[in-house]
């Protein structure tokens, strides 16, 4: 299998992956079970998601780096690409979305902080989301054609 197949392979798994956490597995949770339950397992769904996703990118990050220096060594290309800035951006929004907001959503359930959770889950939600499209973007870009 070449790299840039593989690369395709990944990132279509990861952009479903994380779609169906978020558009499916979340709101189906909080529709069938009570809000504190819900809550609690949605939160494991997204400690999961954060995981997945760190390893998933440094892979992808390796990756990507390998076929950005075959680029640069046949003279095709450099070794920046649009899909590394891609990888890059997602890995930010894993690392600020989930290991920075998530423990301030933490804090402010507690009823500490600067913030109110609703605001936190706001931020984390729109990092999510952001991820979510970028994934989607990577996906379409690195599809064969």
């Amino acid at each position: 299998m070449s790299l840039m197949r593989l690369r395709g392979w990944l990132t279509g798994l990861w952009a479903g992956s994380v779609v169906s956490v978020g558009a499916i597995a979340a709101p189906a949770l909080f529709a069938v079970l009570e809000r504190a339950q819900a809550g609690a397992v949605a939160g494991r769904l997204f400690t999961v998601d954060a995981y997945l996703g760190l390893a998933l990118a440094v892979v992808l990050l390796l990756l990507e780096r390998r076929l950005a220096a075959h680029r640069a060594d046949t003279a095709q290309g450099s070794r920046m690409s649009t899909e590394l800035v891609l990888v890059l951006a997602v890995l930010f929004c894993i690392v600020a979305g989930y290991f920075a907001v998530q423990p301030m959503m933490e804090q402010a359930r507690a009823g500490q902080g600067r913030w109110s959770f609703g605001v936190l889950h706001g931020l984390s939600s729109a990092f999510f989301a952001l991820k979510g499209l970028l994934l989607l973007v990577l996906a379409w870009r690195s599809a064969p054609r």
